[in-house]
């Protein structure tokens, strides 16, 4: 059995994990940072909670990147160069194997989820940015080798990114590009239904699918070109790693099959290397959703 912590930007989630990758006990609790060592206690105490005999390890997901047990760099907590392993066995002398978050997800998946039986896979998380986790030969790429296929360019000069680059995929197929994308079309077409849906919860991700699935022009043109830009990275994504799959995970994978994966796959299937001959990569959604990272993180030791 293992135990899996998933450091979120609110809360912090820990789970019992068996071989299997079911969940056996989970804790949450907000996240609250106060320090590298206040934080290593709270997940010391709240592995405990569901600490059983025969553990063999805690792991923990996180946004960032992380070397050994060390945390670099987080992007939702303010830790750099952080030996956070050392500071977690002062209160619990367990191993402490750290991932970053996308990477984690990939684990899940790849054990219990869209990426079953496989060995080359690779997870791509649409949220704030473009999460990369990539499994290659059955082996984590993770720590320092983490992929950041988020931060490839496919628009040379284009919008600017966080990272300091024009252009990036992540600019264009997170979910907070498409909410920009959908905000632009609304200032230019006053009559569409996306004002009606803007004004009853916000501009969210979801709210340019939900408006084309009602059939609104201007909705399914925001969903056309996003379905492009996300086609365009992962077109590349394969090109370089010739994956047996690819799952698409994150709020925006839930939007139906018709309106993202479906053109998104059609896309691909033109554009990759594989229409030549080859392994070609199947395009799926991911399947454990809040889960994943939990899941992953447990079982990190099994592909580092």
């Amino acid at each position: 059995m293992y135990i899996g912590i998933d450091v979120g930007g609110t809360n912090l989630k820990a789970g019992l994990v068996d071989e299997a990758g079911n969940i056996l006990a989970a804790e949450r609790i907000p996240l609250d940072f106060q320090g590298p060592e206040a934080f290593a206690k709270t997940l010391a105490e709240l592995s405990k909670k569901v600490l059983r005999e025969g553990v063999e390890w805690v792991g923990m997901g996180l946004p960032g990147t992380v070397d050994g047990g060390d945390v670099l760099y987080t992007t939702n907590i303010p830790m750099e160069n952080v030996p956070l392993e050392r500071l977690f066995r002062q209160h619990l002398d367990m191993p402490l194997l750290l991932g970053n978050d996308a990477d984690c997800a990939a684990v899940g998946e790849f054990f219990c989820g869209a990426g079953k039986g496989t060995q080359d896979f690779a997870v791509v998380t649409l949220g704030t940015g473009v999460g990369t986790g990539l499994i290659l030969g059955g082996k984590l790429r993770g720590g320092m080798t983490s992929c950041e296929a988020g931060h490839t360019v496919i628009c040379r000069g284009g919008e600017l990114c966080n990272c300091g680059r024009r252009g990036c995929w992540e600019r264009y197929a997170s979910a907070t590009g498409l909410i920009q994308q959908t905000k632009r079309a609304m200032e230019s077409h006053s009559e569409s239904a996306l004002h009606t849906l803007a004004a009853e919860s916000g501009v969210e991700g979801r709210t340019a699918f939900q408006a084309a699935a009602a059939g609104d022009k201007t909705a399914l043109s925001v969903c056309r070109q996003y379905a492009e830009y996300l086609a365009e990275g992962l077109t590349n994504f394969i090109n370089t790693f010739r994956l047996e799959a690819v799952a698409i995970g994150g709020g925006v994978a839930g939007a139906p099959e018709h309106l993202l994966l479906e053109p998104v796959r059609e896309i691909v299937s033109k554009e990759c290397f594989s229409s030549h001959g080859g392994r070609t990569t199947r395009i799926l959604t991911a399947k454990l959703g809040n889960d994943a990272g939990i899941i992953g993180a447990a079982m990190l030791g099994r592909v580092l």
